[in-house]
C-alpha cells in the first residue's frame, strides 16, 4: 500500500429497496411483508414511469467502492468497503470516517450528486453517524464542502459535463466510457441489483461496482486533460499504470479479469491525423 496523500476519492455506491420501510410507509395498514411492499411499489412505478427504480430515500447502501488518487491523478488503490460482510451501516461509516481520515479530499462521482452522496447521507441519518465536516456551516456559503458549485470538495462528472445540470446527459456512464473505448456495462446495468441482492449475489454486485468506479476513474483523467490539468500523454501513462496494476490484481479479482477482457483503446484522432 502507497504512502502517497489521498486527494481524491472516486466511489460508486450500489443499494437496495428497504422492504420495512417501504411497508410502513407506503402501505401502513396493509401488513405487507418486505418483499411484497417492494414488489408492489416496483410495479406501480413501472405503471406509472416505465421505471421500477425506487427513490434512494427508500434505500439503503450495500456496497461501496473507492478508488484512491494522489494528486497528479495516479491510482493509488481501490477498495471495497466491508469486504465480505457488506454490512450497511459499516459501509457507511467506513465511507465518511475514510474522508475525514483522508482530510476531506475531493469526492469524484458520476452523478453522485443526485444520488450516491444524498444517500449516504441519508444513511448516516439513519445509523446515527456524525459527520461533522461534511456538513459543516462555518464560512462563506460557495466554500462549504456540500455546496453544488464547489468542486473543491466534489466533482460529479455528471454535472460537469452537462453545466450543472443545464442539459441532461442521455446514455450515463455507459455511453462515456465507451467513448474512451473503456468496457462501460457489461453482464450487470444497475436495474439488476435489487434483483440480484435478493438473490444473494453480493459478491456479482461488488464486482459491478468496481467496474464502475474503475469507468469514472478513466473518465475523471480525460476531465483533467479537457480542464488542463493532464496533457494527453501524461492521461495515456495513467491509463496503462492502471492496466498494469490490474492486470497484477487479476489473479485474486475477477471483477478486473473481467474488465480487462472488455478492454478498449481510445482511437486518437491526432495521432491518426499526423
Amino acid at each position: 500500500m502507497s504512502d502517497r496523500k489521498v486527494e481524491f476519492l472516486i466511489f460508486d455506491v450500489e443499494s437496495v429497496a428497504d422492504g420495512n420501510l417501504i411497508s410502513n410507509v407506503k402501505y401502513p395498514s396493509e401488513g405487507l411483508s418486505p418483499e411484497a411492499a417492494v414488489r408492489r411499489f416496483r410495479d406501480e412505478l413501472m405503471a406509472e414511469k416505465n421505471s421500477d427504480f425506487i427513490p434512494y430515500t427508500f434505500q439503503f447502501p450495500i456496497s461501496v467502492v473507492v478508488a484512491k488518487v494522489d494528486k497528479r491523478c495516479q491510482l493509488i488503490d481501490l477498495a471495497v468497503l466491508d469486504d465480505p460482510a457488506f454490512q450497511p451501516h459499516v459501509i457507511t461509516d467506513l465511507f465518511w470516517r475514510g474522508w475525514a481520515h483522508y482530510q476531506h479530499p475531493t469526492l469524484v462521482s458520476f452523478n453522485g450528486r443526485s444520488f450516491d452522496v444524498p444517500l449516504l447521507e441519508l444513511a448516516a441519518f439513519r445509523f446515527g453517524i456524525t459527520v461533522k465536516d461534511w456538513f459543516s456551516d462555518a464560512g462563506r456559503s460557495f466554500e462549504l464542502p456540500r455546496n453544488r458549485y464547489n468542486t473543491k470538495s466534489h466533482v460529479d462528472l455528471q454535472d460537469a459535463l452537462t453545466n450543472f445540470g443545464a442539459t441532461r446527459f442521455h446514455g450515463g456512464l455507459n455511453l462515456a466510457s465507451k467513448l474512451l473505448g473503456k468496457p462501460g456495462k457489461m453482464d450487470t446495468q444497475g436495474f439488476m441489483v435489487q434483483d440480484m441482492y435478493d438473490q444473494g449475489r453480493l459478491a456479482e454486485i461488488n464486482s459491478y461496482c468496481r467496474c464502475d468506479v474503475l469507468d469514472t476513474y478513466f473518465l475523471f483523467l480525460r476531465w483533467q486533460v479537457m480542464a488542463g490539468n493532464l496533457t494527453l500523454s501524461q492521461e495515456h501513462e495513467r491509463v496503462e499504470s492502471t492496466r498494469g496494476w490490474l492486470e497484477s490484481q487479476a489473479p485474486q479479482v475477477p471483477a478486473f479479469r473481467d474488465y480487462l477482457s472488455n478492454w478498449g483503446e481510445w482511437k486518437n484522432p491526432w495521432s491518426a491525423s499526423k
